[in-house]
């Protein structure tokens, strides 16, 4: 299992970041970069969905397993032998959030998850328009959830992260509540739901490791109480 290292670059990376003065345009390309990064998590994702590892497998095409997103003594051998690809990120670029690798998984997942729903969900066909409602609106406040999570972790907030994402879990396990209900029959809706629940779980086991991370963190003693 990999560990999600839960200290942001943000406090080194952000206070180097020197006589950065960037104008609008400036801003718009950075963030179109990273949307790209997350779509490209999402290929890689894709690509390794069968993997009985890819979580694992993906960070390693993403070239995380050094640094924040790090593994183990239990990381799988057929994941050591994929050939990362070329980081896409400018080591000249100042740290956002956008290139925490929890927040680009997350975002990655949710974004193939909202995708999928928003194309059958609007049939009545396929779904009851109660069920696309209610499950919908579970998606965007559980991704909400994350999101403030993953900024408080950036801000080494250890504590109000992991209690963030308890709130995260809960909206997740409506989700899978709502997808494994009686109602919606149709052919579509279970595609949906056979592709959905792996992405789901997937996002679940991100969020445990990352809060087991927080509480180690949290567990560790302080420095200057031992000077």
């Amino acid at each position: 299992m990999s560990n999600f290292n839960p200290d942001g670059a943000s406090d080194n990376d952000w206070d180097d970041r020197g006589e950065l003065a960037w104008n609008e345009f400036d801003w718009e390309h950075y963030l179109r970069e990273q949307d790209g990064v997350v779509l490209h998590y999402l290929s890689c994702y894709e690509k390794m969905r069968a993997h009985p590892e890819r979580l694992d497998a993906t960070a390693h095409l993403m070239g995380w397993d050094e640094g924040d997103w790090s593994s183990d003594q239990g990381e799988s051998a057929a994941a050591e032998d994929l050939a990362p690809v070329e980081s896409i990120e400018d080591d000249a670029e100042p740290y956002t959030l956008h290139k925490n690798p929890v927040f680009i998984a997350t975002r990655a997942i949710y974004l193939s998850l909202k995708r999928a729903w928003e194309a059958i969900a609007a049939d009545p066909a396929n779904v009851p328009q109660p069920l696309a409602l209610t499950l919908h609106a579970a998606l965007y406040r559980g991704e909400d959830q994350a999101m403030l999570a993953i900024q408080a972790l950036d801000f080494g907030d250890y504590a109000m992260s992991i209690s963030l994402l308890k709130r995260a879990l809960v909206e997740l396990n409506t989700t899978i509540a709502h997808l494994g209900g009686p109602a919606a029959p149709a052919p579509a809706f279970r595609t949906f739901r056979d592709d959905a629940l792996p992405r789901l779980f997937d996002l679940r086991e991100i969020w445990l490791r990352v809060m087991n991370e927080c509480r180690e963190e949290l567990e560790q003693p302080d420095e200057d109480e031992d000077e």
